[in-house]
């Protein structure tokens, strides 16, 4: 099948070109829900690059390991400089206490070493630490990082869930390519010092769950969960805060029917509408990308015009606000 076109766009400022649209392989390997089969894994991920799609988000610690694995062996018969694979090191694991954070010189590197092999592949095109460990001076992991440029393991360098501090000496280290953060209609904090920051520095941003971990992807994903979902858990999808925003999420789905698009579509493409400097990484829900070149050109601007939305972080519901 021949790959459909999908607009390209620069991330970062350091020559990194990919797909307005990524993909992200997390949920394929079971997170919120089960692990898909490999098979089915390997289908989507080949179906996300017939419709353009040639940027793939990863990490070590999906699975863990196996994400990495299922990636590569999709990609196997793609040219590989027809892709562009992002994949992370620094979540060592996890125990009682939460998430295990490792950002040593040593650790990342027998990480980013690890992931080549695992993916099969000689380098990646974008390596991100993906939690910053408070133990080590954000200097010495991009030291180390910068070393894997110079030896051609890795292109370009990024961080995931950083401080605007973190964030400005790391880049003074070596050159962030892009930040991954979660954005979305329902997620927007960021905003306030984090998306200046980038914009200051000529850094890419990565949108994780630009779907609102699910929210927007269905009312399906609103009125029910799968048994043994993390997201059971969320404050997002408990108690009150699920009532009220079944009942916010009715509201969206109207919204989207006037403008004849799901709330999905909707919610993905108010994302793309923040700049060319973004590019955000949908899940297992891909199917939603295919109208988005019309919905980017003829629906976004009058949306832009009739509706702002903000989250209420204190809350945790979602507030719809019309003007």
């Amino acid at each position: 099948m021949e790959q459909s076109q999908m607009a390209r766009v620069k991330l970062g400022t350091q020559g990194l070109e990919v797909s307005k649209i990524g993909f992200g392989c997390m949920g394929l390997t079971g997170v919120y829900n089960d692990p898909v089969p490999e098979d089915a894994g390997v289908a989507v991920i080949r179906r996300a690059f017939d419709a353009g799609v040639t940027f793939f988000d990863t990490a070590d610690a999906y699975g863990p390991h196996t994400n990495e694995v299922l990636l590569g062996k999709a990609l196997r018969q793609v040219p590989r400089e027809r892709v562009q694979v992002a994949t992370k090191c620094g979540i060592a694991g996890f125990d009682a206490g939460g998430m295990l954070v490792k950002g040593t010189p040593e650790y990342v590197r027998t990480c980013c070493e690890a992931s080549l092999e695992r993916l099969a592949m000689d380098y990646v095109d974008l390596y991100f630490q993906h939690r910053i460990d408070q133990s080590v001076p954000i200097e010495e992991t991009m030291g180390e990082l910068k070393k894997l440029v110079e030896e051609g393991k890795v292109k370009y360098v990024g961080l995931s869930e950083a401080s605007a501090d973190t964030i400005r000496r790391a880049h003074a280290v070596h050159p962030i390519t892009a930040v991954q953060m979660e954005w979305s209609l329902w997620t927007r904090d960021i905003e306030e010092d984090i998306i200046p920051l980038c914009r200051e520095l000529g850094i890419g941003v990565v949108p994780y769950s630009p779907l609102g971990r699910g929210f927007f992807a269905g009312r399906a994903a609103v009125e029910s969960l799968p048994s043994g979902s993390l997201l059971s858990k969320h404050p997002r999808y408990t108690g009150e805060n699920l009532e009220k925003n079944k009942v916010l999420y009715t509201r969206l789905e109207m919204l989207s029917t006037k403008y004849g698009c799901t709330p999905a579509q909707l919610a993905l493409a108010w994302v793309l509408h923040q700049g060319d400097d973004v590019v955000p990484i949908p899940g297992t829900v891909f199917n939603i990308c295919y109208e988005l070149v019309v919905l980017f050109s003829q629906i976004l601007p009058i949306i832009k015009l009739n509706m702002i939305l903000y989250p209420s972080y204190k809350n945790r519901v979602l507030q719809l606000v019309y003007i």
